[in-house]
C-alpha cells in the first residue's frame, strides 16, 4: 500500500444512512457533496431526456481539480480519492462526465503518448474495428457524452491490439442518444487514417477501469435511494402515524439498508485492490468481478423497495428518487452486466484453483 495513504480502505465508500465520523477524506467528501447538492438543486424542474452536460458543475469541478485526480501525476490523487468524487457525484445524479474523462479517456491517451485537451470533458469511444484500405471504420454505440466532449479517445479493437486515437467530435460522426437514466449515450462513427492510431494499454483494464468506476456510481445512487426512502416514510403519515412506524416499513428500510451496506463491502473491497495493486493487477481483476456481481444482486431489490416506499411517486422525471434509481439500473449493467461477471467468478471455480485463493483475490 501506498505508505501516504491513511485512510483505512474500509472507509473510504463511507457514507449512507450509517455514515459518521471523519477521515483524511472528510475535506474532500464535502467538497464534493457540496459541489453534487448546488448542481441538484440548480437543475430541479430543468431536467429533460437526454439530461445534458452539466457545465456549471463541470466548471466547479474543474477548479477544484476533481477532474484528472487519477491521470494527472500531479493532482496527488489516485483511486481513493477518484471513488470518493465518483460516489458522491451519483449520489446527487450530477451529469458530468468524470469517470470517462480521469479514469478511462485520460489514463489511456497518456499510455499510447497522445495530446488530449487539458480542460474540457473528455470520454472513450471503444468497440470493434474494421480497415479499409489504409483506414479504420467504427460505428460505435452508447458512447458517453461523445457530442459534448473536448476531444474523443478512440479505443477499437483491430485483431488482438487495442488501436488508440484522439478524435475531434466536431469531425467524426455523432448521433446523439441516451441510455434509460436520461445519460447522454451517443453513437459514433470512425472513418479515420489508419496512420493516426498506436498501439497502447489493453482492452481488458479499460473495461475493468469502466466497471469499477460503475460500480462507485452505482453504490453513490444506492446510497441517496435509501437516504431518500427513509426521508419520505418520515415525512409521510398515514392513519396519524408517519410510515416509518410501522413494522413493515421499518423492515423494508433494514432490508434495504444492510444490502447498500453488502454493496460497499464489495465496492470497498475493489478500491482497496486498486490502491494496493493497480488496476492491471490480477487482484484487482477479481475485486471488480466481485463488486460486479455483488451490486448487481442489491441493485434490483433496493430500486424495487424504494419506489415500493414511495408509493405512488417516484416514478417520473421530475422526481429526484427516479434519477437515482434509474442510473443505477444503467450503470451496474455498463462494462458487463452481472451475468457475465457470475459467469467469470463461476470459471474460476472450475478452472480447478483453490477456493480461499479465490476468495482472497490471489489468483492470476
Amino acid at each position: 500500500m501506498r505508505e501516504e495513504q491513511k485512510v483505512p480502505m474500509t472507509g473510504v465508500l463511507g457514507g449512507g444512512v450509517f455514515g459518521s465520523g471523519t477521515d483524511d477524506l472528510s475535506d474532500l467528501r464535502h467538497l464534493v457533496d457540496e459541489i453534487g447538492a448546488r448542481s441538484f438543486e440548480a437543475r430541479i424542474g430543468y431536467r429533460t431526456l437526454p439530461d445534458p452536460l452539466d457545465s456549471a458543475a463541470w466548471r466547479h469541478l474543474e477548479d477544484a481539480g476533481l477532474t484528472r485526480l487519477g491521470s494527472d501525476t500531479d493532482s496527488g490523487g489516485g483511486p481513493a480519492e477518484v471513488a470518493v468524487t465518483l460516489r458522491s457525484l451519483a449520489r446527487y445524479a450530477v451529469t458530468v462526465p468524470v469517470a470517462e474523462t480521469d479514469l478511462l479517456a485520460g489514463w489511456l491517451a497518456t499510455t499510447a503518448g497522445l495530446d488530449i485537451p487539458d480542460t474540457g470533458p473528455l470520454t472513450v469511444a471503444a468497440g470493434r474495428a474494421s480497415r479499409s484500405g489504409g483506414r479504420i471504420i467504427a460505428h460505435l454505440t452508447d458512447v458517453p457524452y461523445a457530442a459534448e466532449a473536448a476531444a474523443v479517445v478512440l479505443a477499437l479493437r483491430d485483431g488482438d491490439r487495442l488501436m488508440v486515437a484522439v478524435g475531434d467530435p466536431a469531425r467524426l460522426s455523432v448521433t446523439r442518444g441516451r441510455n434509460t437514466g436520461g445519460e447522454p449515450r451517443d453513437h459514433v462513427s470512425v472513418d479515420e487514417s489508419y496512420d493516426s492510431f498506436t498501439a497502447a494499454g489493453t482492452i481488458d483494464e479499460l473495461t475493468r477501469r469502466g466497471a469499477w468506476a460503475r460500480c462507485m456510481q452505482t453504490l453513490g445512487a444506492l446510497d441517496a435511494a435509501v437516504e431518500f426512502s427513509v426521508a419520505h416514510t418520515r415525512e409521510r403519515e398515514q392513519f396519524g402515524r408517519p410510515l416509518s412506524a410501522f413494522q413493515s416499513v421499518q423492515h423494508n428500510l433494514a432490508t434495504m439498508a444492510g444490502e447498500v451496506e453488502r454493496a460497499r463491502a464489495a465496492a470497498n473491497l475493489a478500491v482497496a485492490a486498486a490502491v494496493d495493486f493497480g488496476f492491471e493487477d490480477p487482484r484487482t481483476d477479481f475485486a471488480v468481478t466481485a463488486a460486479k456481481v455483488t451490486l448487481g444482486q442489491v441493485v434490483p431489490g433496493v430500486v424495487t423497495a424504494a419506489h415500493q416506499l414511495h408509493g405512488a411517486i417516484g416514478v417520473t422525471l421530475e422526481h429526484r428518487l427516479w434519477l437515482v434509481t434509474m442510473r443505477a439500473r444503467c450503470w451496474i449493467e455498463e462494462f458487463g452486466d452481472t451475468a457475465h461477471y457470475a459467469r467469470r467468478l463461476g470459471r474460476l471455480l472450475l478452472s480447478g484453483a483453490d477456493p480461499w485463493d479465490v476468495l482472497i483475490g490471489r489468483v492470476g
